[in-house]
């Protein structure tokens, strides 16, 4: 008798990681290869949180409170709500994948534009819901083609703001008139995690329109700005009803100890975030005026990565050469933007290097 596996599995697309087979995590962090693959911070965490996780480490041998009621609690200071508002998981992916678990039966319907997040589509695949992808205008959102496919099956509308991976950014205003488009039974998700990067916006000006829009999820992460992608941990602003519901299908004890120190440490350093942000936008700047400089096209960005238009240059080729070059960028096909690449602002001697790499190529 051969065993069977569910249907479902053919339906998940696989994730492809930034950091390809034969490049350690010590060759990175040593220098010896450029990672802008994955839109990582390049300067490691504020001292005190790595003082946090120190502390936490030495307690592994229990549990985690499977509340987070301190992360919980710091969280909401800091956005001035209530912590039973907040949700928070192993990344902001795994809240995607618990929302697409509470909220959807088979048949329902999950919109998304595309491309966007590479994640997007595993949030049906898994729950059974039909998915409906809207192609970007250019290289931004086009919401009212979104509003437009919103039908009484719809549960969820996924909106990535700024998006990944093209890097742009539609303002609070206009969110708020999409909100107005979208009947009450759907839920949206307002998926921030590059959110400080932008300069159209207050960061928190989404926050005002929760009490506006009760249908309405901000997503956001620690992965980004605060420096903490390896511990895995990000939180959404939403209902009670949502927290509970994505808390309901879950494993007990989905963020370790120390994702909860260093997050709860971490969100305390507002100045540490805000010096992250500053280096980011300069070596936006000088990144995206050197690719214009080459003749390139790209996505006016608004996060800690740039989408470049590779013109007549072949993807493969381009990424290939690179990363024999010892930088990693992530090719544009598996995004869903075939002739494209995504690259990461990293310090700027790896800019340089990517920079100097990308002329030898083009």
């Amino acid at each position: 008798m051969t065993v069977t596996f569910a249907q479902k599995l053919a339906r998940i697309p696989g994730y492809q990681a930034g950091v390809p087979a034969g490049h350690a995590p010590e060759a990175i962090a040593s220098g010896d290869v450029a990672q802008l693959a994955s839109n990582e911070s390049p300067i490691s965490p504020h001292p005190k949180v790595v003082d946090a996780i120190a502390r936490a480490a030495s307690h592994m041998n229990r549990y985690p409170d499977p509340g987070a009621t301190e992360l919980r609690r710091r969280i909401a200071e800091r956005h001035e709500t209530e912590p039973g508002r907040i949700a928070v998981g192993n990344g902001s992916c795994e809240i995607l994948l618990a929302a697409s678990e509470a909220l959807c039966e088979p048949d329902d319907e999950i919109v998304f534009a595309w491309p966007s997040f590479s994640m997007y589509p595993y949030l049906p695949a898994l729950s059974g819901a039909r998915e409906i992808r809207v192609p970007l205008e250019g290289y931004v959102h086009d919401l009212d083609a979104i509003a437009a496919e919103v039908t009484a099956a719809t549960q969820m509308v996924l909106v990535c703001n700024p998006n990944n991976p093209t890097g742009t950014y539609i303002g609070a205003e206009r969110i708020a008139a999409f909100c107005e488009q979208v009947p009450d039974h759907v839920t949206v998700i307002l998926d921030e995690a590059y959110i400080e990067f932008q300069q159209t916006d207050d960061p928190d000006a989404t926050l005002d329109l929760l009490a506006r829009f009760p249908n309405l999820v901000l997503l956001r992460t620690f992965s980004k700005c605060y420096g903490l992608a390896g511990v895995r941990v990000g939180y959404a602003i939403g209902s009670t009803k949502f927290r509970e519901a994505v808390d309901a299908v879950r494993q007990p004890f989905s963020v370790n100890a120390v994702a909860q120190a260093a997050g709860a440490e971490a969100i305390r350093h507002q100045d540490d975030v805000a010096r992250r942000v500053e280096q980011t936008i300069i070596e936006r700047v000088f990144v995206e005026e050197s690719l214009r400089e080459m003749g390139l096209k790209i996505a006016d960005s608004e996060a800690n990565f740039t989408w470049i238009d590779l013109g007549d240059a072949e993807e493969g080729a381009v990424v290939r050469g690179l990363e024999e070059r010892k930088v990693l960028v992530r090719p544009g096909t598996p995004l869903g933007g075939p002739g494209h690449i995504r690259v990461t602002f990293g310090a700027h001697a790896e800019n340089e290097r990517f920079l100097a790499a990308l002329r030898e190529l083009i």
